[in-house]
């Protein structure tokens, strides 16, 4: 089987370091989808060391205090499944009062019609909002051995 995580970057890149890197995800609705991808193929959390997991953790958190700082979501959520594409990567998705699926996950049955006018907003801060995302990332997550 081919991995998609392992040939692509998974949607648009927006930093890579040696063990992982995060990308914008195109998932239609939700603009703010970004994705935490350990570089290696490994299925599960638990296959990284100690020092690998918190890296990675680290960059998890990094990216949830951008969206936070940046969009003043009214959620973030976090998942690690895994299911459909067995390369450990982390969802990291802000989410808003407005959108169609809110509260429910994104993965479930819409609640009401996309906003596009707030979703066209939304999208125009994500250059500035990527741009501050990379250069954390790049001070904050030095590479571990």
């Amino acid at each position: 089987m081919t991995c998609p995580l392992c040939m692509t970057d998974g949607g648009q890149l927006v930093w890579r370091g040696t063990q992982l890197r995060v990308i914008r995800a195109d998932e239609p609705g939700f603009p703010a989808f970004y994705r935490v991808v350990w570089n290696a193929h490994v299925a599960e959390f638990s296959d990284l060391t100690q020092a690998e997991r918190r890296h990675c953790m680290d960059a998890v958190t990094v990216v949830e205090q951008v969206l936070r700082e940046h969009l003043a979501p009214t959620k973030v959520n976090l998942a690690a499944l895994g299911n459909m594409v067995p390369h450990l990567h982390w969802h990291v998705i802000a989410r808003f009062g407005w959108d169609s699926h809110f509260p429910a996950p994104v993965w479930a049955s819409a609640q009401r019609e996309r906003d596009s006018a707030q979703e066209a907003v939304l999208r125009e801060r994500l250059p500035a909002l990527d741009a501050a995302l990379h250069e954390l990332l790049e001070r904050s997550l030095p590479s571990v051995g």
